[in-house]
């Protein structure tokens, strides 16, 4: 029987489980064939999407072990050009979570040459914004490297970079994590303090004292015992007095005044005080954007929030201040999972519990499409496609309580809030109907996306289905894993047919919902774009590009 050389070797219909021919088309880890991501869009994943909690087909500890090969790869080929997209992305807030971009920082002081090192330093303190994450980046920079004098002296400058009072709130408020402390930093790094209130500072931080008395210190250093003497200086802030004052209040009423007076933040309030509702009430008035909303489910459960209440009033003017949210750096993914958790009455963790404020529920809604930069609509068709197969319903999106699955639906109805030709389905081995929209809440949409049954993943069906219904479409934008196997034809060939038979300059978007390092746009086609899920950019970045 003659061969059917066209059938084994055809580049325009291709089964997912075997590579184009040609093509540069790797393995996935599913078992069917995609293309590798280049290192540098690797690091973009790793730096908005982390690699906590893993993914469906690859633990926690490989795909870090990978993300992190090809971070130091990066800072060896161009150390500066990391360090500059390291900044880049945790100063502008485009990250659910700042810890990978503090890891990465702490990658280039280990791995970078003398330039990227010296940038490193010189931009501590734009990704080490405050106590807990340069706690985070002593802890990561000490299991990769010593502490050489360049090191000390960037951790040196974070501290006498800032006046002093917010050097007394940084103190204050965090203490200490990841088995570090202020002191233990100021130890290490022996700055110069720039003023006497520093000094003050300094020395309260490093005895416990109130720094205006003299206090003697003991300590082991390498097995032998030593004695410093912390002598009298300066006058502390009034923060740090109204800190200590709080250790030793013997009411409520001390504490509430403490908090009205000197903005005492809740990490300065001793643990006894933090049930009660007039506690939480002052703390509410000042309270920064990041710890209310973490806060909720405690307020509400103490009965401080609930209908009508004048803390449920002020929430929601909080969460309606679109420029607040975007100067506290609100990412999109930190409303998006407290919408889910208070929306359900209870933590993830722990046993709070409470009665949802619906008025809450619905700021909390308004807030996450709020914090996506600003978006211009492309003015044309688009399919948002959902891969809602097995693979994205494992692993976790930034370490958070989110599936990729769950997080994509959210992600796709921003897409669709904006745009006033739109089309959303779900797709896995079979079309699956979601029957969602923008005009639903985002906790009912959730709920929707996380029922639905576990499949194999074709994602060559949006191209396809467009092509059955004759449907013409500018743009395909699919928010998956890219662990594609299914299917008798590649996304990149059904994209390509498509084109040949409808819209010619037919777009596809290719929006990376996990740190791994595939995906389905072909790197030789300008019409095929790769962007990060969860990016807060991203929405406006595929819209420019469908729109251009």
């Amino acid at each position: 029987m003659a061969i059917n050389y066209a059938r084994l070797l055809n580049r325009r219909i291709t089964p997912q489980s075997q590579p184009i021919s040609g093509s540069t088309q790797v393995p996935n880890s599913a078992g069917g064939f995609t293309w590798e991501v280049d290192d540098w869009t690797r690091l973009d994943r790793f730096l908005i999407l982390g690699a906590e909690g893993g993914a469906y087909y690859i633990g926690e500890r490989d795909l870090v072990k990978q993300n992190h090969d090809a971070l130091v790869r990066c800072i060896q080929a161009d150390g500066v050009r990391a360090v500059n997209r390291i900044v880049e992305i945790s100063d502008r807030g485009r990250a659910p979570k700042n810890d990978p971009a503090i890891f990465a920082l702490a990658l280039v002081a280990a791995h970078g040459n003398a330039e990227a090192k010296a940038l490193a330093f010189q931009n501590l303190g734009k990704v080490c914004r405050i106590g807990t994450h340069l706690f985070h980046f002593a802890e990561y920079v000490n299991a990769l490297r010593g502490w050489g004098r360049g090191l000390r002296n960037a951790v040196g400058r974070w501290y006498v970079s800032r006046e002093a009072d917010d050097l007394a709130f940084q103190v204050v408020k965090y203490q200490q994590r990841d088995r570090w402390s202020h002191g233990d930093l100021l130890r290490l790094a022996h700055p110069k303090a720039p003023s006497r209130d520093h000094e003050a500072v300094f020395r309260w931080t490093l005895s416990g004292a109130n720094g205006l008395g003299e206090r003697v210190v003991k300590r082991k250093v390498r097995g032998e015992d030593r004695v410093t003497t912390y002598g009298a200086v300066g006058e502390l802030p009034k923060l740090i007095e109204a800190f200590e004052q709080a250790k030793k209040a013997s009411s409520k009423d001390e504490i509430v005044k403490l908090i009205t007076e000197h903005d005492l933040p809740r990490e300065a309030i001793p643990t006894q005080w933090l049930n009660e509702p007039e506690v939480w009430d002052a703390l509410l008035a000042h309270m920064p954007m990041t710890a209310m909303i973490r806060n909720l489910g405690k307020m509400t459960n103490l009965g401080l929030v609930q209908p009508f209440s004048d803390a449920a009033k002020l929430i929601v003017r909080k969460l309606g201040d679109e420029k607040a949210l975007k100067r506290a750096r609100i990412h999109p993914l930190t409303v998006l999972i407290a919408q889910k958790v208070y929306a359900q009455g209870k933590g993830d963790k722990g046993s709070l519990t409470w009665q949802p404020v619906p008025k809450i529920i619905d700021a909390l809604d308004a807030a996450f499409y709020a914090t996506f930069s600003n978006v211009e609509p492309c003015g044309k068709p688009v399919l948002l496609a959902l891969d809602v197969s097995g693979s994205m319903g494992g692993g976790a999106v930034a370490g958070s309580c989110l599936t990729p699955r769950e997080a994509s639906a959210a992600m796709a109805l921003v897409t669709a809030a904006t745009e006033e030709e739109y089309h959303i389905m779900g797709f896995s081995s079979r079309f699956t109907p979601l029957n969602i929209s923008p005009r639903m809440r985002l906790d009912d949409v959730v709920k929707r996306i996380s029922n639905l049954p576990f499949e194999g993943t074709n994602c060559a069906l949006p191209m396809i289905w467009a092509s059955e219904n004759e449907v013409n479409v500018s743009a395909f934008i699919t928010y998956t894993d890219s662990e594609t196997w299914a299917g008798n034809i590649h996304p990149t060939q059904a994209l390509r047919q498509y084109r040949s038979e409808f819209v010619g300059d037919a777009k596809a978007v290719v929006v990376g919902m996990t740190s791994n390092g595939f995906t389905l746009a072909d790197p030789n086609d300008r019409g095929m774009l790769d962007v990060v899920g969860f990016d807060a950019s991203a929405p406006a970045v595929i819209a420019d590009f469908i729109r251009h």
